[in-house]
């Protein structure tokens, strides 16, 4: 079963955009529910905890923001996909209680970063069980929240990039990985980022964690080979 702080709820009547992003998302441990109708929302809604739910608010007969009122009434964080996307509207979405609003269609990788920017907010507190983190060397990486902490407890400011490309090497220790496998772990298998796109995030992330304190080699260049995170990592 999926953890409740990994299942997404997307209410909209697009089957085809559902199937993409259910597909897309699987890839980085989210599981995606649909909802075409206000009535199928709330049974989803009545039948499992959700993380998150992704909005668009015309799938109702009327448009306005009669979901996104009860959907926060709910305490659920939402995030409004729609193709209603003027600047009133997206104005008054947020002033109601959307973490977030994106115009219809917005890139799947724009949305997946939305998306972790808004839970990580929502799970800041929370303390992670055992399986959730990983340490090294006295660090401390929360795979739930997408935060750094150093030995002494600092959190560690990172961007989404700078943290899916940490979590993929302390997931893979002491591996030679690839720019093209990392891409693919990083920014998924449809990407259109270029393998410059990794040594970019790489050096920023390298940089951030000598800042902070790090010393030695952390992730280590292997020539005509790629990258590999030279320290031990205990679950």
């Amino acid at each position: 079963m999926t953890p409740s702080h990994r299942h997404l709820l997307i209410v909209d009547d697009d089957a085809p955009l559902l199937e993409a992003l259910t597909a897309r998302f699987a890839c980085y441990g989210f599981a995606v529910e649909g909802a075409s109708t206000p009535a199928m929302m709330r049974t989803r809604l009545a039948q499992a905890e959700w993380a998150l739910v992704v909005l668009e608010p015309l799938v109702q007969a009327q448009p306005g923001h009669g979901l996104l009122r009860e959907l926060v009434e709910r305490g659920l964080p939402v995030i409004v996909h729609s193709r209603a996307g003027s600047d009133a509207e997206r104005i008054a979405a947020l002033e109601m209680g959307a973490e977030d609003c994106l115009a219809k269609p917005a890139h799947p990788r724009e949305l997946l970063a939305r998306i972790r920017t808004a839970l990580r907010g929502r799970t800041a507190d929370v303390v992670p069980s055992r399986r959730d983190s990983v340490r090294f060397d006295g660090w401390r990486v929360d795979l739930m929240t997408g935060q750094l902490f150093t030995p002494t407890g600092s959190a560690v400011p990172l961007s989404d990039g700078e943290f899916q490309l940490l979590r993929v090497f302390v997931e893979h220790p002491r591996q030679v990985l690839d720019r093209a496998r990392l891409l693919d772990r990083v920014y998924g298998g449809a990407s259109d980022y270029f393998d410059r796109s990794i040594d970019v995030q790489l050096c920023r992330l390298r940089r951030k964690l000598a800042a902070f304190g790090l010393k030695g080699p952390v992730i280590r260049t292997i020539r005509n080979e790629g990258y590999m995170f030279v320290h031990s990592v205990l679950g």
